[in-house]
């Protein structure tokens, strides 16, 4: 299978990063065509809304894809068909829904569906989603720029402010506006 490049110009140094994509599963002439997915599985006993029933974390919430590939299902188990391959390590997803050991994802673009959390990290990470994105020294529009971004590149979320949050990426690290980056959410405030 070919890959797709980004790059970016970061300082000095070229920078290259497979795209953070997802690729469609062939579906198998035989999979039955009529598995639902399963929005509305059951909770466990003392599972408090806003909260994972296996895990007890926030939901939702973000994660990464701790491996470079990572197979979505239509539901939690091995038995439901592949609906996605998400191809590129650190790529951020947002947790959406948990069934014993299988997490409900999506990725920037909504695509998704259940995955086994050993494929999962907790270490965050954002896409940047616009062309030319400006990573600044401090997080402040004047700064100066210590590195640009392209759209699709990933990195590792740091500290976040109201408006701000640092990322590292490339060897390069710096503040970018967050409505320049998906895997945080708009409120989100990190030290």
């Amino acid at each position: 299978m070919r890959q797709t490049f980004l790059c970016g110009l970061f300082v000095a140094a070229l920078l290259c990063l497979p795209t953070a994509g997802t690729v469609h599963a062939q579906e198998a002439e035989d999979a039955p065509l009529d598995e639902a997915m399963p929005d509305d599985l059951p909770v466990a006993d003392g599972a408090v809304a806003g909260r994972g029933s296996s895990t007890n974390l926030p939901v939702p919430r973000y994660v990464s894809l701790k491996s470079s590939e990572g197979n979505v299902r239509r539901g939690p188990s091995l038995e439901h068909r592949i609906d996605w391959v998400f191809k590129h390590r650190d790529m951020p997803l947002r947790i959406t829904g948990e069934f014993g050991h299988w997490r409900r994802v999506e990725d920037n673009e909504g695509q998704g569906g259940w995955i086994h959390y050993s494929l999962l990290s907790g270490v965050r990470t954002v896409l940047v989603t616009e062309a030319q994105t400006e990573l600044k020294a401090s997080a402040d529009e004047r700064a100066q720029v210590v590195a640009i971004a392209d759209e699709g590149v990933i990195g590792k979320l740091g500290a976040c402010k109201r408006d701000w949050c640092e990322i590292e990426t490339g060897g390069e690290d710096g503040w970018v506006e967050k409505k320049r980056i998906w895997g945080v959410d708009p409120e989100e405030l990190r030290d």
